[in-house]
């Protein structure tokens, strides 16, 4: 378990070593896959000292396992936790969290910019259980504290956000969600804990999607949800119902992606920046979404509170949607996809994919625009990244 206090040694030194034994089983180096659905008691006493929890042991797969144990252990220390529940993913890490600590009758208010996904689960779905909530606009505290009714219990937000990169101011968030004795909760899966760590400043609970940057290999699913013990138990104890686990061989290789989180978030940063500046200048961008860039409207917050600017650049190419799909196609290295975060560059057209179930009206009302491309870097080379926009852009726009 962690203590939540910083670690002793560095961030890349605590992410190869940290929440693992010294010695392991068969003097393997790696932690290894223990995959089994039971575990055995092997007397009478053996199941008295479980129960009573006078030993800690494990029982059923469904409760945890040794991989996914020590998994937590290495995130919640690099998060600053005291301690980490893993999910199947990031959306269940989202629901188990917000059905775990919310009841009938109660309120929850989020902020606009958040994931689509759990945008809408809150919209539709928590309605289902009596459990109402407003939406309020990100960046405005103001609307935010108007917003909290008696019956409000969490505030939730996210930030970096989706796709437009708007940075959480977290001392007014906190501010106010200490001032009413709510639960804060932000998803920092665009941040990482190499660029920002939410529960230093105050936040209770952290969500990831562990499918992006800390598996960093687009090959895992997997979510966490972190912050003070007594939140995770919460969220645990109901997770034990509802199911939503993850496998031990998931979680092995969502440790031995962590391993790498601090020299991949680092290399991601400096190719971000370094593609963002060269789009910024292109005559055919009509604008990029950078909080790196002095012209993000969230810069100085940006800059105040993150230690990284991160691997997502979001960009307004000059042309339809037609147009902009074209510049895609047009990619020689970059792949279109709709995740992020791997060692992969992969790019999308949001109104395409993210959002093809909304008529232009509906999009442009939120911001997603025909032109709206997001692109997430991989760890190649940034001047091969450039040049494969710059092709690509070259061979739309000189047949235009």
């Amino acid at each position: 378990m962690s203590t939540g206090s910083p670690p002793k040694r560095g961030f890349s030194t605590q992410a190869v070593h940290a929440g693992e034994d010294r010695k392991k089983f068969g003097d393997s180096l790696t932690t290894p896959i223990v995959q089994t659905s039971t575990f055995v008691f092997h007397d009478a006493k053996d199941v008295h000292d479980y129960t009573s929890k006078a030993k800690f042991r494990f029982e059923y797969s469904r409760y945890g396992t040794p991989t996914q144990r020590t998994t937590e252990k290495k995130l919640a220390e690099l998060d600053g936790a005291q301690d980490c529940l893993l999910f199947a993913s990031g959306m269940s890490a989202v629901t188990t969290a917000l059905l775990a600590l919310l009841s009938k009758g109660q309120h929850l208010v989020i902020t606009d910019d958040v994931y689509k996904k759990t945008l809408q689960f809150c919209q539709n779905d928590l309605p289902r259980f009596g459990i109402e909530c407003a939406i309020t606009p990100m960046g405005d505290y103001k609307a935010l504290e108007k917003a909290i009714q008696p019956n409000t219990r969490i505030l939730f937000s996210e930030s970096p956000t989706n796709p437009y990169l708007n940075i959480l101011d977290m001392k007014k968030f906190v501010a106010i969600g200490k001032k009413h004795r709510l639960t804060t909760i932000v998803d920092a899966t665009f941040a990482t804990p190499v660029n920002q760590q939410p529960l230093a400043f105050g936040v209770d609970i952290v969500i990831h999607s562990a499918t992006k940057y800390l598996g960093g290999h687009n090959d895992l699913l997997a979510g966490a949800a972190l912050g003070k013990e007594r939140f995770v138990n919460e969220v645990r104890d109901f997770q034990k119902t509802t199911g939503g686990v993850i496998d031990p061989h998931c979680c092995y290789l969502l440790l031995r992606g962590l391993k790498t989180l601090s020299i991949r978030v680092a290399r991601q940063n400096a190719t971000a920046l370094t593609v963002a500046k060269f789009l910024e200048k292109h005559p055919r961008i009509k604008k990029v979404y950078y909080p790196g860039l002095k012209s993000h409207r969230d810069h100085q917050i940006a800059k105040a509170q993150m230690r990284g600017f991160g691997g997502v650049v979001t960009f307004d190419v000059d042309g339809d949607s037609a147009t902009t799909q074209k510049v895609l196609e047009n990619l020689k290295l970059c792949y279109v996809g709709p995740s992020l975060g791997g060692v992969e560059t992969l790019i999308t057209h949001p109104a395409s994919i993210s959002y093809y179930d909304m008529t232009r009206d509906e999009r442009y009302a939120i911001g997603i625009t025909d032109g709206l491309v997001r692109l997430a870097v991989g760890v190649e080379d940034a001047e091969d990244i450039i040049a494969d926009l710059e092709q690509a852009l070259a061979a739309v726009f000189k047949k235009g």
